[in-house]
């Protein structure tokens, strides 16, 4: 994997990233028990299991800061992926946001760094056909045999920050994801 920024970015705030709201503090500090994968681990199923995924549930809002995400409980996997590295960044564990091609459309990601070892998680949710779980050693996605862009970024390249703001109206939702 490639780096689009220096590792101490890897746990700042950002735009989008916003790790010092109160909500992203405060869920941090529930689910912060035990050692870092005890808590990246509880992090994901947080994020995978309580917020929606925009799309799956036809839920018209388009959140894309994390505090607003983890308010609203729901997001797309762009926005989804920065819930989870805001609260893995407040729990003091370096994360990123990656992307792969998925049938033609970008799909959002989460790299972390787990027990030593960068690992691709992918909080997007379940459903038929995509079961998405946590892993501290190895890759877990939601497609898997679909190409990954190398590059972990420490914040949202603008394209998809400027596309996630731009979408306001319903209609517009299929086109990002």
């Amino acid at each position: 994997m490639d780096f689009a920024a220096e590792p101490w970015d890897y746990l700042a705030a950002s735009e989008a990233i916003d790790i010092e709201h109160p909500l992203v503090q405060s869920i941090a500090s529930e689910l912060r028990t035990g050692d870092d994968i005890a808590y990246a681990h509880a992090a994901f199923d947080h994020v995978r299991d309580r917020v929606t995924h925009s799309m799956d549930a036809a839920d018209p809002r388009v959140p894309w800061r994390a505090s607003d995400v983890l308010d609203q409980r729901t997001g797309l996997c762009y926005a989804k992926s920065h819930a989870y590295v805001a609260l893995l960044r407040a729990g003091g564990i370096q994360a990123g946001l990656c992307y792969q091609q998925s049938s033609g459309i970008l799909h959002g990601l989460t790299a972390a760094l787990v027990d030593d070892r960068w690992v691709l998680l992918d909080p997007r949710g379940n459903k038929p056909g995509i079961d998405v779980r946590f892993s501290a050693s190895e890759d877990r996605l939601a497609h898997p045999g679909d190409p990954v862009h190398p590059t972990i970024y420490a914040a949202p390249p603008g394209f998809v920050l400027e596309g996630l703001k731009a979408m306001s109206e319903p209609a517009a939702l299929p086109a990002l994801l």
